[in-house]
């Protein structure tokens, strides 16, 4: 009886720990996105995905050469969104937009973004790597 119940706990443990390091691995900034890469993009929103565990703002960003690539933005949850006064909505498609954030690790065209700036001046804090983070400039604030 001692021993099955020791594998059972055994069991348990390696399975509990199993499904950690995953969870600690999507939630660590430094993992996909690099801090001593601060990126600025000017683009025009095409489409917004309001889903977890991150939404994911999509825009088009002209080059000086006149082609177009199709960034994508992600920030932090919905919830953490809705908190700070940004709904599914807040964001029209056409809209041009100004994005600083973090450039992907891998390259690809993805960003972790800190500050979307709107039209009207308006600064919105996109909720995902948060104020403070690595290479922020702090005179803007």
């Amino acid at each position: 009886m001692q021993t099955r119940l020791s594998f059972i706990v055994a069991g348990t443990a390696l399975y509990l720990l199993s499904a950690v390091g995953p969870a600690l691995a999507h939630h660590a900034f430094a993992a996909e996105f690099d801090a001593k890469k601060p990126v600025k993009l000017r683009g025009v929103v095409t489409k917004m995905e309001w889903i977890n565990p991150h939404a994911w703002i999509h825009i088009d960003v002209k080059k000086p050469n006149g082609a177009v690539e199709e960034w994508m933005i992600e920030t932090g949850t919905p919830n953490t969104l809705l908190r700070r006064g940004i709904t599914k909505d807040s964001l029209k498609i056409g809209a041009e937009v100004l994005v600083d954030g973090y450039q992907s690790k891998d390259g690809s065209l993805r960003a972790n973004g800190r500050d979307l700036t709107l039209p009207n001046g308006q600064t919105l804090f996109l909720g995902s790597s948060g104020t403070g983070a690595p290479y922020e400039d702090k005179s803007k604030k």
